[in-house]
């Protein structure tokens, strides 16, 4: 099922292009300095450097945590693949989103390997009530969970699951 690896590719050069954008685009936010487009009462895009994980955590923790961070997400995309390889084609739904999820960590991974940080944009809030900032490589692995979960959920189970039981 390594074919799927164009969904991977295409997730990964969306990313970076939106990254590289908006990083043209709009200055760092800061505080007392905070550029950002706005493009509904509840959405808008604003520059931020996370140099943590997911919702910033360790985002403070000084500088160690960069390759920490960078190791985990090769060894999460190398278990990506070899899992992407060792499926069956009626696994299509779990080569979909394997994919998806292994573009968005090959996303973010390239953002801290090459810069320390990884680039969020997307800012969706309501009123002083923020969620953290997230990018497109974000949203794919959040996607491809979510088709992981279902799969998990409305798929036949397989040949060698049902010999099992």
């Amino acid at each position: 099922m390594l074919h799927w690896l164009w969904l991977s590719t295409l997730i990964v050069f969306l990313d970076q292009v939106t990254k590289y954008r908006i990083s043209e685009i709009l200055a760092v936010c800061e505080p007392g300095n905070c550029a950002s487009i706005v493009l509904l009462p509840v959405f808008e895009f604003t520059r931020l450097h996370n140099t943590g994980a997911a919702f910033s955590f360790l985002d403070d923790a000084g500088g160690w945590q960069r390759w920490m961070f960078a190791a985990i997400s090769t060894g999460v995309s190398t278990v990506l693949i070899v899992w992407l390889y060792r499926l069956t084609v009626q696994e299509r739904w779990l080569a979909i989103a394997l994919s998806v999820v292994l573009g968005g960590a090959i996303g973010n991974l390239i953002d801290r390997v090459t810069l320390g940080y990884v680039v969020d944009f997307i800012l969706v809030h309501y009123g002083n009530y923020y969620f953290p900032a997230f990018n497109l490589a974000d949203s794919a692995i959040t996607i491809g969970a979510g088709i992981m979960i279902l799969d998990m959920l409305f798929s036949k189970p397989s040949q060698a699951t049902e010999n099992i039981q």
